[in-house]
């Protein structure tokens, strides 16, 4: 039997002193973490994306194509009201023989929206992301989405800063 989906970690001993997790500080030699609007300053592409709550499941998937990525935060107005993903078609729609281009965005978007400010670190989103099992987090300042941060994003940040 493999060991996938499980880690091992040898147990502190008294001899071994106490146990601390300082982070991924070690992955950026030692610097600070990068905050979100350092991040979302650093992307080629600062567009977020959105669809409406009402749109197709259909259309999302095409704006997902079109774009290249793998996520549309969903509005109602001017609200966040969800966030619609690939992961969200493949379990919700194509796994569930339902029609894409009748059932809204609202029927499979992941509800209430887990998301980050643009001073928190990327430490934060990556603990958020391995916790909550996310790829992408919505960047809200102040009640306005101002962007959006992913996996590859925060990758890329560690990489940069090596």
């Amino acid at each position: 039997m493999g060991s996938r989906g499980k880690s091992f970690m040898r147990p502190a001993s008294t001899r071994d002193g106490p146990v601390h997790h300082d982070g991924l500080a070690g992955f950026a030699g030692g610097s600070p973490m990068q905050t979100v609007a350092d991040i979302l300053r650093s992307k080629g592409d600062q567009a977020v994306h959105t669809i409406g709550a009402a749109a197709m499941v259909f259309e999302a998937m095409r704006l997902m194509t079109e774009k290249g990525i793998g996520a549309l935060v969903v509005t109602d107005g001017d609200a966040v009201v969800g966030i619609v993903t690939e992961r969200d078609y493949a379990q919700k729609v194509a796994l569930k023989d339902l029609a894409s281009r009748t059932t809204p965005v609202r029927d499979i978007m992941t509800s209430p929206v887990i998301d980050v400010r643009p001073d928190q670190t990327s430490e934060d989103c990556m603990v958020l992301m391995g916790t909550q099992h996310l790829r992408h987090l919505p960047v809200m300042d102040r009640g306005r989405l101002v962007g959006m941060v992913s996996v590859r994003d925060l990758v890329n940040d560690i990489i940069a800063n090596l």
